[in-house]
Formats: C-alpha cells, sequence, structure tokens
C-alpha cells in the first residue's frame, strides 16, 4: 500500500505535546499555592481612606479633643487647634499643632508644637512653652495610638 497515511500521532508531536502539558502543570501547581492565603492584617495602618497613619491621626484628634479645632486635614495630617485657655487659669491660654508625617505609626511620625500666651496689662503676649509640655502631648498620644492599633490586632 502506497501512499497511505499513518493515524498515530509521530515521536516528535507525542515528546511535544508531553512538554507542554508537563510546563503547564509546573505553571499552574507554582501560582495555586493551595489554601494557604496570606491573612490581613487588620490593624494595618494603610487601611484607611485618610494620607496618614490612622492610629497617629485618631489618638491626636482625642489628645486635643478638648480644645476647639480650627484646621483638620486628614490627607496632609494636620490638626490645628484654636487658643484654650483653662476655666481656673484664664489669663493663660495654649494653641496646638499636631502633625503627622508618616502612614507608619512610629514616634518619629509625630511632631507636635504649642505656643502659649499670658494676659499682661490687658494684651497677649508671647511666653515660653516648657518643652516637658510638647514631650507629654506627644506620649500620651503615641501611647493611644499604640493602644488602639492593639485592640484592632486582637479583633475588638
Amino acid at each position: 500500500m502506497t501512499g497511505s497515511t499513518s493515524t498515530r500521532p509521530s515521536t516528535f508531536s507525542l515528546v511535544a505535546r508531553s512538554g507542554i502539558i508537563a510546563l503547564a502543570t509546573v505553571a499552574l501547581a507554582a501560582c495555586g499555592g493551595g489554601n494557604k492565603r496570606p491573612k490581613a492584617d487588620l490593624a494595618a495602618s494603610k487601611i484607611t481612606m485618610i494620607g496618614v497613619n490612622s492610629y497617629l491621626w485618631r489618638a491626636s484628634l482625642e489628645a486635643v479633643s478638648f480644645m476647639p479645632l480650627l484646621n483638620t486635614d486628614s490627607n496632609g495630617g494636620v490638626i490645628v487647634t484654636d487658643w484654650y485657655a483653662n476655666p481656673n487659669n484664664p489669663n493663660e491660654r495654649m494653641r496646638v499643632s499636631v502633625t503627622i508625617l508618616d502612614q507608619d505609626l512610629r514616634a518619629d511620625a509625630l511632631r507636635v508644637a504649642a505656643s502659649r500666651q499670658v494676659m499682661q496689662n490687658g494684651v497677649w503676649s508671647e511666653a515660653p512653652v516648657q518643652a516637658a509640655t510638647v514631650q507629654k502631648l506627644e506620649d500620651v498620644i503615641l501611647t493611644r495610638a499604640r493602644d488602639l492599633r492593639r485592640q484592632a490586632s486582637a479583633g475588638r
């Protein structure tokens, strides 16, 4: 029988098909990863719609909540209070500015500045702010931010 064609595949095509199937199997196995999925860190500071660390932002707002707010910018991370006079000492007033510089919860991502004025002869005049006052406010904010992160991690 001359001119008849064989219905059996050639050795080359069998090897080629086997190679393609092996390559596809390896590729699919590499991207599957089984049932192990990475767990989302619900306490991650970047799961937020604001431009800065959400824990620092919330803690900062809580820390200055007794003062009237003049300006807040959650995308820029700026909180500016208006002048506040303690009712027990009406001849002294303070203004605070809190700036959050990063999306990470770090001490260097927070900057607090304060201004103080005292009443002298019916006129408000600038007075020095004790460095410990600013440091204490920073510590209060950082401690509260860490507490908020711990609470979020614990699923409370």
